[in-house]
């Protein structure tokens, strides 16, 4: 699993710079996504809604949010 380290960014741009990542990826990688802004917990989760990449799991804790996503297959 790749790692995208996205700690201390704010919206919009953990969503951007994950879009730009999983565009860089072989279909059904997967990628851990650690981000601090709360915001991103719904918005990683609407962007794979409207991309059709598939969230496996979010979890928060100690105000780090991991975000496990999979490369939809192209």
């Amino acid at each position: 699993m790749i790692e995208l380290n996205l700690k201390g960014l704010n919206c919009p741009l953990p969503v951007l710079k994950t879009k730009k990542f999983l565009m860089s990826i072989d279909a059904n990688t997967k990628i851990c996504i650690y981000t601090t802004d709360p915001a991103s917990l719904s918005d990683l989760k609407d962007f794979c809604k409207k991309t059709g990449n598939i969230l496996l799991s979010q979890s928060q804790k100690d105000g780090i949010i991991t975000t496990v996503i999979q490369r939809k297959n192209i």
